[in-house]
């Protein structure tokens, strides 16, 4: 077992992102802490990790590790899966220039997107879930995690994290995934192993480039490759063409019409060089908006998804 501390560079709480964002493994006798469990890029190994945030803002982690998997590098891995690996501290300079930013940053505690634990898992997550619900799909994603991934004991309890790629080629079958499936899967977990989904390199690449690239996976459309390179390898200052992010600038702006992408491009230049978090800020406050009364935010202080296996935000 080991630890780790960092102090973020910026505003952050661990307990806004546990509040706005995913399903992370229980650990009954850390009840404020957040764990996850995920196979270690180089896929030597898995890890599990706890981390906590302290009264001063500092974040610390302790690690465990099966296989080969150098805890350093898994500890990496949980900083990138929190945004935590980037400098944050003008993130509110975008609220000063934008004040619909500027009120949900105030919402949401300036929130900062929560990743995929890398983009390997980000796109087995769109395989997946294509053609299915996003209960089922959580539901499969935890079998194979415990059926076939690797275990680990965690603060008194054995988690399980997803199969890395060798052990998810390996599959023959599995309930509730069909042969086309199992087969895009297979492909997906050829890229991860021969190094060709890695977040340093996705990152890396230019954007265009990038998506092509994810788009040459059987089963990888448009928005699914948009998800893997945006909220897999975790980019800062991009912005997804999508329709959710053009519904959520039309209700959050007031706009007439629903704008077109380049017209969110013009707006988002105000967000640089942070486009990513302001577009997952419109996007959690789309979501949480859309089962009641929408109420924009502002300056007065009032203040295919399916298809392609879930949501890019």
């Amino acid at each position: 077992m080991n630890t780790f501390r960092l102090q973020p560079m910026g505003p952050f709480s661990l307990a806004n992102e546990r509040r706005f964002f995913g399903d992370w493994l229980s650990v009954p006798s850390v009840p404020d802490a957040v764990a996850m469990a995920f196979p270690v890029e180089g896929w030597r190994g898995s890890a599990a990790v706890v981390l906590r945030q302290g009264d001063g803002g500092a974040v610390e982690g302790t690690v465990v590790t099966t296989g080969d998997a150098q805890p350093e590098h898994a500890w990496a891995q949980a900083l990138e899966t929190f945004s935590l690996d980037v400098d944050g501290a003008a993130f509110p300079e975008v609220g000063t220039r934008d004040p619909v930013i500027g009120d949900l940053q105030a919402r949401y505690g300036s929130l900062r997107p929560v990743c995929f634990h890398s983009p390997y898992e980000a796109a087995v997550n769109f395989v997946v879930g294509q053609r299915i619900s996003m209960r089922q799909a959580h539901a499969l994603r935890a079998r194979l995690a415990l059926e076939v991934g690797d275990s680990l004991e965690l603060a008194g309890q054995t988690v399980h994290a997803f199969p890395r790629p060798e052990q998810l080629a390996a599959l023959g079958t599995f309930p509730g995934l069909p042969d086309e499936k199992l087969s895009r899967l297979r492909g997906i977990a050829q890229a991860a192993d021969e190094g060709r989904l890695d977040r340093a390199r996705l990152r890396a690449l230019p954007v265009s480039d990038a998506l092509t690239e994810l788009q040459g996976l059987r089963g990888v459309g448009p928005f699914a490759a948009q998800g893997i390179l945006h909220r897999g390898a975790g980019l800062v200052d991009e912005v997804t063409d999508d329709e959710v992010t053009r519904e959520a600038v039309m209700l959050a702006y007031r706009l007439p019409a629903r704008p077109t992408h380049a017209d969110v491009l013009a707006r988002a230049e105000a967000w640089r060089p942070f486009r990513m978090w302001a577009t997952v800020l419109l996007h959690v406050w789309l979501r949480r908006e859309r089962g009641g009364p929408t109420r924009p935010p502002g300056r007065s202080g009032q203040a295919r998804a399916r298809a392609e296996g879930g949501t890019a935000a």
